[in-house]
């Protein structure tokens, strides 16, 4: 079975209170950017190695509930509690009502996760690197760190990373990395629209170190840089209704297990974008069958970029 390591540090306890009838809902999931990635990196035949810290009262709900999903846990026990938030869709939008986040792990906490992961990559046929939350838990040069470590022993690393932690592990040349438009703009530091600024962007990530560069933007076509080749639009299907929470962490868990698999990056690209449009018409997050993101995936096209 293909085998995804998956650095994705703070898992979250995700309650979610939904309106059915006359009566209140709610719902109780492991969240968090890891763990999404994870769920669909499972949903797509890989075995997913989360490596990730655990502790404290959320952490004791969590432990029960990643237990219950389909992918390998590697925690690092931590003094500090795991994140948590709540949010009520109960009128239809998306209201944040309570939010606590993980306290920095020791040094002792740190080095155990970090050395457990480069472990389990170097057993695995990829590595998937998630930021940390909140984004400045963990020093930034312990991405790169980790980046260098595995690429230095032959496995692939894909990253999706906001800066500065993108900016650390860009000099280990990662294999791809993905981000959004708006991660874009903060890493170039500027605007990256008309579609000439975000190409050069883009060309700053893949000059840096970045072997393929992918940027997502809602529904809109993303920008597909690989190397030298001419840059491409990747096209998904037109969705009006849904939600893009958790679509780019879907998608890249989609890519993962095509890439763990040996399959092309095209593919694995463009399944990932049929991944990500099955994420969109779910309300979870890090959701949808395997089978319905495959058919979705038949309606992403690989388009040359404009004036390019």
């Amino acid at each position: 079975m293909p085998r995804v390591a998956v650095f994705g540090p703070n898992p979250l306890l995700s309650i979610t209170i939904e309106a059915r009838g006359d009566a209140d809902d709610v719902h109780v999931h492991a969240g968090g950017q890891g763990v999404w990635l994870s769920r669909m990196a499972a949903e797509f035949g890989a075995e997913p190695v989360l490596c990730c810290l655990v502790g404290g009262e959320t952490g004791t709900v969590l432990g029960g509930l990643l237990a219950g999903l389909p992918i390998t846990l590697r925690t690092t026990r931590t003094a500090g509690a795991n994140g948590c938030y709540v949010v009520d869709r109960r009128d239809g939008e998306r209201r944040l009502v309570a939010q606590t986040t993980a306290p920095a792990p020791s040094r002792h906490e740190l080095d155990d996760l970090v050395a457990g992961t480069v472990a389990a990559a170097l057993q695995s046929d990829v590595l998937a690197i998630c930021n940390a939350f909140p984004g400045d838990l963990l020093p930034d040069a312990i991405y790169g760190e980790l980046a260098a470590d595995v690429r230095a022993n032959g496995r692939p690393v894909i990253a999706d990373l906001s800066s500065p932690r993108l900016d650390a592990v860009l000099p280990a040349g990662p294999d791809l990395v993905k981000l959004n438009d708006w991660e874009l703009a903060e890493y170039v530091q500027g605007p990256v629209d008309p579609p000439d600024l975000l190409l050069a962007a883009a060309r700053r990530l893949r000059d840096a170190g970045a072997r393929s560069v992918l940027v997502t933007r809602g529904g809109e076509p993303a920008l597909w840089l690989d190397g030298d080749a001419p840059p491409r639009l990747v096209v998904p299907p037109r969705l009006e209704r849904g939600m893009r929470e958790g679509c780019g962490d879907t998608m890249m868990g989609a890519i993962a297990a095509q890439l763990a698999a040996g399959r092309p990056l095209e593919d694995a690209i463009v399944t990932g974008a049929g991944a990500g449009a099955a994420n969109f018409l779910h309300a979870g997050l890090g959701t949808g069958a395997r089978a319905t993101a495959e058919e979705l995936a038949g309606h992403v096209r690989i388009e040359a970029y404009p004036g390019a």
